[in-house]
């Protein structure tokens, strides 16, 4: 059995409703904003490794629902508590990891009225077999996807750099790019105008001046027009779209039925 129901929503007025912040996620930290905030990682699941490695061995050891050669036969009762056991570790991680996503995203969509955040491949970058375990435990995707309805209760705005806007190689002093930078280089230094910042920092101060560039494009074009996708029509100069707008719960299919 289902059901459906509406609840009206009395959140309180945006702490800074003109306020833009730039979060850059990462792995060494959880999140540096543009104000100059750095939110530190916890990384819960490094944190219980030793148990879980511990909780697997002890469940190998255990007569399982396999044999050696591969056939069924019915586990032990030791198997079925150890596998209880390692089965609330995860969650106990899970809920961890969870918990502290929401009180950073609640966090930043009651205080800043715009919130501009990358469009991260994250499936990508877990295939990099060293950072793979640390990049899922940050949980990337889920902080876009608390941040899309947050900001929406709240009346702000949610804007996603495109995924392929160099913010990390831009200078956010002068605007030059840097044409290559290593994942292990951990401080920008423009060859330009002689900035040096923290990556991260520089790479938050850039992603919040997109929003000021999303103001621009919409009052030189007299109201925006979105691709299905959502993202600005108007190219950048990489030929590539520099932004779109995080559309609020609902609308995608509202605007698929006007337009059938």
């Amino acid at each position: 059995m289902a059901f459906t129901c509406q609840i009206d929503r009395d959140d309180r007025a945006l702490a800074q409703p003109d306020a833009v912040v730039g979060v850059d996620l990462g792995v060494r930290a959880l999140a540096v904003l543009s104000t100059g905030e750095t939110v530190d990682n916890p990384k819960h699941h490094r944190a219980a490794l030793r148990t879980l490695r511990k909780l697997n061995k002890r469940l190998a050891r255990r007569a399982g629902p396999r044999t050696p050669d591969g056939s069924r036969r019915q586990a032990s009762k030791r198997w079925h508590k150890t596998k209880i056991h390692l089965a609330r570790v995860h969650a106990r991680v899970a809920a961890q990891r969870r918990d502290g996503l929401h009180q950073l995203t609640t966090r930043l969509a009651a205080t800043y009225g715009t919130v501009v955040v990358e469009d991260l491949h994250v499936a990508g970058m877990t295939k990099n077999r060293r950072l793979a375990r640390a990049i899922a435990d940050v949980g990337m995707a889920e902080t876009r996807r608390q941040l899309t309805y947050k900001t929406a209760w709240r009346g702000g705005r949610l804007i996603v750099a495109d995924r392929w806007y160099p913010s990390s190689k831009t200078c956010s002093g002068c605007g030059a790019v840097k044409a290559k930078l290593a994942l292990s280089e951990r401080t920008y230094s423009c060859a330009a105008c002689g900035l040096v910042l923290d990556r991260d920092a520089n790479a938050a101060r850039n992603l919040a001046a997109l929003a000021a560039r999303y103001e621009h494009d919409v009052a030189q074009s007299c109201g925006e027009t979105e691709n299905a996708r959502g993202a600005g029509v108007r190219p950048t100069d990489g030929g590539r779209s520099a932004e779109k707008r995080e559309l609020p719960p609902g609308e995608r299919s509202r605007r698929k039925s006007r337009a059938a």
